[in-house]
């Protein structure tokens, strides 16, 4: 299966929150996991799915997927994910695997913060009784160790490239783009943080550490949105926290992804009917599960599915995609009557763009070629031509016209 993601997905949090196995259960990608602090040393890869109806059913044919998957009228597109390293009170400072940390941050295009929600966990990681952490101070803690981050190379040069940007005239939104390019930090970004906090762009020496400080606040809230994972939601004082969590300028999800890798190793040992993000699940082989796994798939469908509706995992997947990250689905295929491309497949890919693409943007994100060249395109529902300026909605399917080629 070719794989056509564009945003990178970072799993975040403290040691011992359930990083790792929320990591796990959402790629099945293994990622070793144990209750101590530092588990994690190096980042871990993998690719997890985000999920949305499939339009073939819509359309009444029969789909052939090439770069993704489809289960049941379910497309599951592939997106990449990491889980890096846990994160400590004074990381930005290098403390514990602190600069470890924030040099795979820095690739991530959104951030899923898993916290511990049962308060199981000190600031350290380490395991204390539950009910006895308030997980507020792991999200404020977290939101200042990025800040302080990004402070922390801003300051190294700023006397220097705020009095240049003033006595040369140079732009200053371009200076900040290209010192902060390599953690994924755009112009618009930039924009977006100075419009906010009101700040003079034309006179950055006035600035003062306070101004600096909330600029920077400001841009990582807008270049590295995140959602809350609340985590371990089964466990005694959780529901509690959970109301608080969601008291904050969140999106908060609540999570139990030991279910969900409990699940999805049943599944693929084809024990269990479930797909990521299933309300419930059926059992295919109850002659090769043990009383006590049946009881504990049991105990995951009560206390878990039935109760939250789903165990989180594909929710935390899927929110910070469509909603973080303002991401749409489109279809691109070359003959819009049979909605095949030229071998015959039908929708065989989707694509993951954002919010705002317009027609001609998407041919060069399918191909470089393909944009240069291109004409005009067709929508497969309203059968009509639309421009290269036209904004692409979701789950539209297209076919491109191009002085070359169709697709």
């Amino acid at each position: 299966m070719q794989r056509s993601y564009s945003r990178l997905l970072g799993v975040v949090g403290k040691p011992n929150t359930g990083k790792s196995t929320f990591f796990s259960a959402a790629t099945l990608a293994p990622a070793e996991i144990a209750n101590y602090p530092f588990t994690t040393i190096k980042c871990n890869r993998g690719v997890g799915y985000v999920r949305t109806p499939c339009v073939h059913e819509e359309f009444q044919v029969k789909d052939n997927p090439k770069n993704s998957l489809c289960l049941d009228g379910i497309r599951l597109v592939p997106v990449e994910m990491i889980d890096v390293a846990g994160l400590v009170p004074g990381a930005w400072e290098g403390r514990g695997l602190g600069n470890q940390f924030l040099d795979e941050i820095r690739k991530a295009d959104a951030l899923v913060h898993i916290v511990d929600a049962s308060g199981g966990t000190d600031c350290e990681g380490r395991l204390c009784k539950p009910g006895e952490h308030n997980p507020l101070e792991d999200v404020k803690f977290l939101e200042r160790e990025i800040t302080m981050w990004i402070v922390s190379i801003l300051k190294k040069d700023w006397s220097k490239l705020s009095r240049t940007a003033e006595a040369e005239a140079k732009d200053f939104y371009t200076m900040l783009e290209e010192r902060l390019s390599g953690l994924s930090i755009k112009r618009s970004h930039i924009f977006e943080a100075i419009r906010i906090t009101g700040l003079n762009a034309d006179k950055p020496t006035t600035w003062s550490e306070e101004d600096l400080l909330e600029f920077v606040d400001t841009l990582r809230r807008i270049s590295k949105p995140m959602l809350i994972v609340a985590n371990k939601i089964d466990l005694p004082a959780a529901e509690a926290n959970l109301e608080k969590l969601r008291k904050l300028d969140y999106t908060v999800i609540p999570c139990c992804a030991e279910a969900e890798l409990a699940l999805r190793r049943a599944a693929e040992k084809q024990l269990i009917d479930y797909r990521p993000g299933d309300c419930n699940f059926n059992i295919l082989q109850p002659e090769r599960l043990s009383q006590s796994q049946i009881k504990a798939l049991e105990t995951i469908r009560e206390r878990v599915l039935l109760k939250n509706g789903s165990t989180g995992v594909q929710d935390a997947i899927n929110m910070a995609y469509f909603k973080l990250l303002s991401m749409i689905t489109v279809y691109p295929v070359e003959d819009l009557e049979h909605l095949a491309d030229h071998n015959g497949r039908v929708l065989p890919d989707v694509y993951l763009v954002p919010y705002g693409t317009n027609a001609r943007q998407f041919a060069y994100l399918i191909h470089t070629e393909l944009g240069e060249s291109f004409i005009y395109a067709m929508d497969a529902r309203e059968r009509k031509r639309i421009g290269e300026n036209t904004i692409l909605r979701d789950r539209d399917v297209i076919s491109i016209a191009s002085a070359k080629k169709r697709t």
